[in-house]
This record gives structure tokens, sequence and C-alpha cells, in this order.
């Protein structure tokens, strides 16, 4: 939470107790937590005293403290968060039998009444902007065409893969930079998108009609699609200077789309920045967390992007936060109407349950009789 968020809680019945000096490293000092209304208080202390806690990643996906917190908790405790219950499907089942009411922001349906507490996309604007700054940085060619009295100066060419919400912010920030843009996606509906940030749509004659989900999140292809879609995209990445990958499928890896052949085929000093490194990498080569070098061309694994963005992330993440807890908020009181298709979607545990239709299918539990 960040202090503009307080008062709307506020208004709707809620008391807020915030963590002393939990958004110091972000920027936000505790003194304006106290004059927004809110209490500042230890962690044990909201532990114990919290009906609802609101945290950015909670156990399943804070592998730090994550053990620690869930000690914490108590049966009948509602916690928000990001907590990957389709990846981390054990951190789910101990908050299920903790008796916690889990909430996943990660599962936030992409529906339009639901736009305001999309955190995932909030977080993928903030990494897709990152991820080409940090391409900048790291590149030995400058991005922008410049005209000098030593002559000019070629744009840097930047490829970008995947056009959701992370690749659509990294192509209108590079080319805000200056770089010659290309955009590549499997779902061709995104083509008028990419070009209207003005980059060039990378056509590759392979079959993606079926690649979105009604959840309107990336679905998960044949092995034999993504085969040929790197045969076809060889030749495109040896002509680029920097490439940047975003394509992630919710609860699984993340597809290959650069084989190791396919990188050494790239001209040395250019450079691959992989966003979907947490979750395998959409290259062979990639490792979270590093910098790999092979042939002249580095490929970086970047983690938790959005970390390090922290004054905007946490803004956009307690703006979606917030509209999420004010929403699940009667008269003061957090109700959860099952019938609805945002609290349905989110609603992991419940009850000393694992009660999310997806998360029980991967624990291998059976369907639970509607009531």
């Amino acid at each position: 939470m960040v202090p503009g968020a307080i008062p709307v809680l506020s208004k709707a019945g809620a008391e807020l107790l915030v963590e002393t000096g939990a958004g110091l490293r972000a920027g936000f000092p505790d003194a304006e937590y106290v004059e927004k209304g809110a209490r500042m208080a230890g962690r044990e202390e909201i532990f114990g005293a919290a009906d609802v806690l609101v945290q950015v990643r909670s156990p399943g996906a804070n592998p730090e403290t994550g053990g620690a917190d869930l000690a914490l908790m108590r049966r009948g405790q509602t916690v928000i968060g990001f907590g990957e219950p389709l990846t981390a499907v054990d951190a789910a089942r101990a908050l299920a039998e903790r008796g916690v009411t889990f909430l996943a922001m990660e599962l936030m349906p992409r529906i339009t009444r639901a736009q305001s507490m999309d955190a995932l996309s909030s977080m993928a604007t903030v990494a897709g902007y990152k991820a080409v700054l940090m391409a900048a940085d790291a590149l030995p060619r400058m991005f922008p065409m410049l005209m000098t009295a030593a002559g000019t100066v070629a744009p840097a060419r930047v490829l970008v893969i995947g056009a959701g919400v992370a690749g659509l912010q990294a192509i209108a920030t590079a080319r805000r930079l200056g770089a010659l843009v290309s955009g590549y996606d499997i779902r061709s509906a995104v083509k008028e998108q990419i070009e209207s940030l003005g980059a060039r749509f990378v056509v590759l004659e392979i079959e993606g009609a079926a690649a979105e989900d009604k959840g309107g999140y990336a679905k998960a292809m044949g092995e034999e699609f993504y085969r040929r879609q790197r045969e076809l995209m060889a030749g495109v990445l040896a002509e680029q200077h920097v490439v940047i990958t975003t394509a992630a499928v919710p609860g699984k890896k993340a597809p290959i789309l650069i084989t190791r052949e396919m990188a050494a085929h790239m001209a040395p000093g250019s450079l691959i920045m992989d966003i979907a490194a947490e979750r395998g990498g959409n290259c062979e080569l990639t490792r979270a967390g590093e910098v790999v070098e092979a042939g002249g061309v580095r490929i970086f694994g970047p983690v938790n992007l959005a970390s390090t963005v922290p004054y905007h992330a946490s803004q956009m993440y307690a703006k979606n936060a917030a509209t999420f807890l004010k929403y699940l908020l009667k008269d003061g009181q957090l109700q959860l109407d099952h019938a609805d298709e945002i609290v349905r979607e989110t609603l992991v545990t419940e009850g000393g349950e694992v009660v999310h239709a997806k998360v029980r299918e991967l624990m291998g539990l059976p369907a639970l009789q509607a009531v």
C-alpha cells in the first residue's frame, strides 16, 4: 500500500495497519502513512491483529520469508497477494491447512470490470519498460539514429517477441529511445497494436489462431508449432541487435523460442533480454538472475523487474490491491460472493480447503460439488 491508497480503504470502513518501514525503500516514509490515517505496527502485531493481510509476495511467491509468514497466519484470516498457485501448489495446500482464505492477484480475470484490479498487467508494464532501459545500457551501440559531424549513427534494431502488456510497453519504450523496432506474436490479432506503436509486425507463415485462451492469456501450443516457429525466427534474429522476449503461459514453463544455435547466429555484441527468465526463460541459454555469454552474444535473465522501479510499481500495485479489497468490502466487512467471476477466479483456499478448480486439478484433487 502507498499512502495515497489509505483514504480509499478508510472510507470503505477499513482500519489500516501498515508495517513500520514497509514503504521506505520505495520512497514512502512512515510519516506519510500516519498523515493519511494509518497506524504503524510491527510485523508480528500486524499478522496477529489483521483480519485481512495485503502483501506483494505471499507464501508460494516468496522464497525468502514466505515460510515465516505462513507460521504467523491464523485460521479465518484472509490474505491477498501474489502466490503463484498454479506452480507452487504445496504453498496453496499449506495455506489451506492453516485455515487461511487466500485470494491470488495473478489469477484476476481479464474482464472489463476487473481491469483496475489487474496487478499482473501493472507489473508487466514496469517490466517491459525496465527491460528496454537495461538493454540500452548494456548494448555497445546507441539506440537512436544520430546525424553528427562525425557521420551518421545508424539506429539499433530491436525485436520484441510477445505482444502482451510487457511486450507492448517494451515496444513503446524502445521506439521512444529511437530504435528501429519490430514485434512478433503468435496471435495475429495484435498486429494492429504493434503497428500503432510505430513498430513493424513480423509475419511468420505459421498458424496461431488458437493461441489465446478465453481469459485473454497466452495459451501453450504444441511442440511442433514451436519447432516450426524457431526455424522461421532464426533468420529474423540474425538481423537484430537486441531481442526482448516476454512469452509466458500462466502455470507453465515458458516456451523455448530461441535455441542455442539461433542465439549463435546473432551478431557479436548483440544481446537477448529474457523477461520470462523466472518461468524458465524463452531462450535455451537463459539462467534466472544471471548474464550468460555465448559466442559474443549476451543473454540476460532478469528477475522481479518490478522491484527495480519500486515507487511506481508500488503505486500501481496499491491501486490494484486497494480497488480489489474495496470491491470485496460491504459495510466494512469482507464478503465473498462465490457467484462473482472475480471472486471465483481469484479465490484459492477457503475453509481449510483448496477451492480453485484449476489448482485442485493440478493437485490431482476431485472437483468440488457446487453448493
